[in-house]
């Protein structure tokens, strides 16, 4: 169904944008997967690319419900609010090497439509402007530029759109059909893709992104023109599906989805290369999950602030920085490698890599990403020595925080060269070894499964401790940073457990958590999702967790127990608004009460005795209490002594939560 077209290029266009771009990247992730071959053939470019995504939409979205909250502002965001935010969520949720590049393209975009902080909107002159500097920016970025990639087609885009005069619809759609032409001749720039018989998996993405912004001006996807012949490396004019190396539009593509651009090899249609691409299409993210971390069958683990000691570290601290594989590893069960038969790429990848790649003839090891807050100076010797380390080198970023993504034999040093920069953070270390799914012709032995698992999302590192010493796989959502549906997807398979429990633990990611249980279901994991509003209900549910009873026994158990836990938290407030408890200003004490304000105050001790007081005398028979490190130190033991004092058989337990974001969460069953 056509949508309202966006007539100026606003707040509203951005997040309009945002939106159909995750989803016509979910549309056509399995398919870019499938296609991905370079810079290494790990089939990830479309879930990456649309990880990267899915942060902008959660920065944007956030940005919007500001808004609709605050009852000081008026109006939508400005232009520059929106775009600085779906930059800003690119940056910190970028994955892979195209999603870095991504997350550079929008923060090109975002310094031309922020310049001006106080305009509402731009015209097709403005995002002319705006995509000729995502473009450049994007090549700035990237150490090794090389043609064939998702560099030549954005810079495609950007050449169309220069020559475009008229509105943000006829410039955007100008852009688009200029990036469907330069990605149709990737294959003739690169040879790796031509021996595949593929296009560039990054530059198919960044199509279905340009697509929806064409539909988010002109209320209609635009539909594919012709076929994408590999022999010529141009838009072939034959209809679809008419020959040998050709990509037609698939069995999958309704009109305007962008599917045309690879083919789904639908009966009768030619063989050739595109048969490679067929024999590597299945559920999406498989060959994802071939990638494992340092050798261990484990998939990309995020490593914390302060994992690795500072100047005094000593050598061999990192992976990989002594030849061999660390032996501290979490205990986290492995994830199945999922290998298959059928290659996407015939023969060997020698010509794959950019700049000096090719170690031991198969390239680096491993890839390593991380957050940097550092300044422009450490940012410029850090790639340099980035540099001589490896290849694909993208760092990405700029006003101190910055995403740096490359591939290297020696993660440790990697890392190391991020300590001496600035402080790296999110730290990613992914082993490309083991065989590939593009490279690997026999099945692996796959690592027996358990029979179930619980994920939980936590809200800080005590609790997170807390909820994996109970054997619950751990996901730590930060304060502003809740994570994203990838996120608890890797999770799931991270437990590689045939049935699974999801506590999403907060009522803002029931959405999320459920699109994160359909893609797993959609994998062959029985995943059931107990909707948890809070980590006091999670822990509820987790303290009667029984793996060996039946599943749906277990999950009924867990289920009731998380509802009968009344939820309460202490916190501070952010700004003057609204509540079920009056107007509360800026600093004062919230008590909240299942989600609901209760209490106005301004000691953090009197409004916490207070909520607990409300949620005791509806009946109870056991407390918890998490501490948040901005807890007063004698609060717990107050709190105790008045359940102690006032309330006969009640018991009290207290954790400590660590960087929760709230002051003190309460839970009564």
């Amino acid at each position: 169904m056509a949508l309202v077209p966006q007539t100026f290029f606003d707040a509203l266009a951005v997040r309009t944008w945002c939106g159909l771009a995750l989803e016509s990247l979910g549309r056509a992730r399995e398919e870019i997967d499938a296609i991905n071959v370079y810079p290494v053939a790990d089939g990830d470019t479309g879930t990456n690319l649309y990880l990267t995504v899915e942060s902008s939409v959660a920065a944007v979205e956030a940005v919007f419900a500001g808004h609709e909250v605050d009852s000081a502002r008026t109006g939508s965001p400005s232009l520059a609010d929106a775009v600085r935010a779906m930059a800003h969520g690119a940056l910190i949720g970028a994955r892979g090497n195209s999603g870095t590049i991504l997350a550079q393209l929008l923060r090109g975009m975002a310094q031309v439509l922020a310049a001006d902080g106080e305009t509402a909107q731009t015209d097709g002159g403005g995002l002319r402007l705006a995509l000729r500097r995502a473009a450049d920016s994007a090549r700035e970025a990237v150490a090794h530029p090389v043609e064939g990639t998702v560099l030549s087609v954005a810079s495609a885009a950007a050449d169309a759109a220069d020559g475009a005069e008229g509105d943000c619809g006829t410039v955007a759609r100008a852009a688009y059909e200029g990036a469907r032409a330069a990605l149709a001749a990737t294959p003739g720039q690169l040879a790796v893709l031509e021996r595949a018989g593929v296009v560039d998996a990054g530059g198919r993405g960044l199509v279905a992104v340009l697509a929806a912004l064409v539909e988010t001006f002109t209320g209609e996807a635009p539909r594919a023109v012709g076929s994408l012949a590999t022999g010529s490396g141009s838009s072939g004019s034959g209809s679809s599906g008419s020959g040998s190396g050709t990509y037609a539009r698939g069995a999958r593509g309704g009109a305007g989805d962008d599917q045309g651009l690879v083919g789904g090899g639908g009966a009768g249609e030619g063989g050739g290369s595109h048969a490679r691409v067929e024999a590597a299409q299945t559920t999406a993210g498989d060959a994802a999950r071939t990638r494992v971390e340092r050798g261990t069958g484990m998939p990309p683990m995020d490593l914390e602030p302060g994992a690795f000691p500072g100047s005094d570290r000593e050598p061999g601290a990192f992976p990989g920085s002594d030849g061999h594989l660390a032996s501290h590893m979490p205990g986290q069960a492995a994830t199945p490698a999922h290998a298959r038969g059928g290659s996407a790429v015939p023969g060997d990848l020698d010509d794959c890599a950019d700049g000096p790649a090719g170690h031991g003839g198969g390239g680096p090891a491993f890839e390593v990403i991380y957050l940097l807050e550092a300044d422009d100076a450490a940012v410029a010797r850090l790639r340099a020595r980035l540099d001589a380390l490896g290849d694909s080198l993208v760092v990405v970023g700029g006003d101190g925080l910055w995403n740096v993504h490359v591939h290297v034999d020696d993660a440790g040093a990697a890392v190391e060269a991020g300590v001496e920069a600035g402080r790296p953070y999110r730290i990613r270390i992914t082993h490309f070894g083991l065989g590939d799914v593009h490279t690997t012709g026999g099945e692996r032995p796959l690592r027996e499964r358990v029979q179930r698992a619980v994920v939980a999302v936590v809200p800080g590192e005590g609790l997170a401790g807390l909820y994996t010493e109970a054997g619950a796989t751990a996901v730590l959502a930060r304060p502003g940073e809740p994570p994203a549906s990838g996120e608890l997807v890797d999770a799931v398979r991270r437990a590689h457990a045939r049935e699974v429990v999801l506590l999403p633990n907060d009522p803002e990611l029931r959405h999320t958590a459920a699109a994160a249980a359909e893609q797993a279901r959609a994998e062959g994991i029985r995943v059931a999702l107990i909707p948890t509003r809070s980590a006091v209900q999670g822990i509820a549910a987790l303290a009667v967790h029984e793996p060996e009873r039946r599943f749906d026994e277990d999950v009924v158990s867990m289920t009731s127990a998380a509802g009968a836990t009344r939820y309460g938290e202490v916190a501070v407030a952010e700004r003057q608004s609204w509540t079920m408890a009056g107007i509360c200003q800026a600093g004062d004490i919230l008590g909240l009460i299942d989600g609901d304000v209760a209490v106005i105050g301004s000691d953090v001790t009197a409004a916490a005795e207070t909520v607990l007081d409300r949620m005791i005398a509806a009946g109870g028979e056991l407390v918890t209490i998490v501490l948040g490190d901005e807890a007063p130190q004698a609060i717990a033991e107050h709190l105790e002594a008045r359940v102690r004092e006032s309330y006969l058989a009640v018991d009290t337990v207290v954790y400590r939560g660590g960087r929760q974001g709230a002051l003190l969460l309460i839970g009564v069953e």
